[in-house]
């Protein structure tokens, strides 16, 4: 009898044989995500999820992949993918909300969050039955990044159209609004939890949100043209951010806001990512169809990973 992969690594699975860190990779020109081992970068797996997928987050556990099937801004559905196997095992329907885009899943697993912007909303889904526990409403338009303070209590999300930030109280349920600047859309949150970080593409600037008192401290330029993404490095100390149509990654000093690099990378960097050690830093080269791996101490390109068509979203599953 013939063992298909999908057998053999539920085998590897059931024997704990499969420990290896993992990477995951949205493909959004093939509606596919890639599954990577996150120390040789070989191919674990190539699953089919929805139409158009944009962005990706992982379970705590490692096991499972969450993706958001944007649809061309009109999608109404989030694929569950089993990263043992391989195999998308749910499909889960946003009840109309459209667009699914920002995903994040909550600290203790049960909870994803996805921004759905065409609809100008935020799902919360339960991830033990794939159904909706609430829908926030933002009153802005393109909300397309999602991220939420560390224990989750607030959540914050980027307006592409409006050139602002939505802050959603999980526990009173009060939704503000605080302008950035033009086309607010790449957004991350310190580790400590006192600041949020916002790329304004259209306005090629950042701006930098404390969390106590959800107002502006300052912005200032991006480093370069169409900031996409902005990622904290895991010690707090320094945001990388992808300008677009620079092809480079510029890299922040957290506290003093002083750019101490740019490092050139392939066409259209969008989706980036920290290793938990914080010993590597991946960018999503969307048009070159690579993603870049770099040095986070010497900032020097160290590999290029090939995937699949249009790759975007980035996730790391920790086992």
């Amino acid at each position: 009898m013939k063992l298909t992969y999908a057998g053999l690594a539920a085998i590897l699975s059931a024997t704990g044989a499969m420990a290896a860190d993992q990477i995951v990779v949205v493909n959004k020109g093939e509606d596919t995500i890639s599954i990577l081992d996150a120390a040789s970068y070989e191919p674990d797996g190539q699953v089919s999820v929805g139409a158009n997928p944009h962005e990706v987050y992982v379970s705590p556990d490692g096991r499972t992949a969450y993706v958001s099937d944007y649809g061309g801004a009109q999608g109404t559905t989030i694929s569950v993918v089993d990263l043992d196997t391989a195999m998308r095992t749910d499909v889960w329907d946003l009840g109309g909300n459209r667009g699914p885009h920002g995903i994040w899943v909550s600290p203790d697993g049960a909870l994803v969050w996805a921004t759905t912007e065409t609809s100008g909303t935020v799902v919360e889904l339960s991830t033990e039955t794939g159904e909706l526990t609430n829908v926030w409403e933002t009153g802005q338009r393109v909300s397309h990044q999602l991220v939420p303070t560390p224990d989750g209590s607030k959540l914050y999300i980027a307006n592409i159209g409006s050139g602002s930030v939505t802050v959603i109280d999980r526990n009173s349920g009060e939704v503000r609004t605080i302008p950035t600047g033009a086309g607010a859309e790449g957004i991350d949150v310190s580790p400590d939890g006192r600041e949020v970080w916002v790329t304004n593409r259209a306005a090629n600037t950042i701006s930098v949100i404390d969390v106590a008192t959800d107002t502006v401290l300052e912005s200032f330029s991006s480093g370069g043209t169409l900031p996409i993404r902005a990622k904290f490095t895991p010690d707090g100390g320094e945001v990388w951010v992808s300008n677009g149509t620079s092809n480079q990654v510029a890299v922040f000093h957290a506290e003093s806001r002083e750019l101490l690099a740019t490092i050139d990378v392939g066409a259209v960097p969008i989706g980036l990512l920290m290793s938990p050690d914080g010993e590597r830093v991946f960018i999503a080269n969307t048009q070159d169809d690579f993603v870049t791996v770099i040095d986070t101490a010497s900032r020097e390109v160290i590999d290029q990973i090939p995937t699949g068509d249009e790759p975007d979203g980035l996730a790391w599953a920790v086992r």
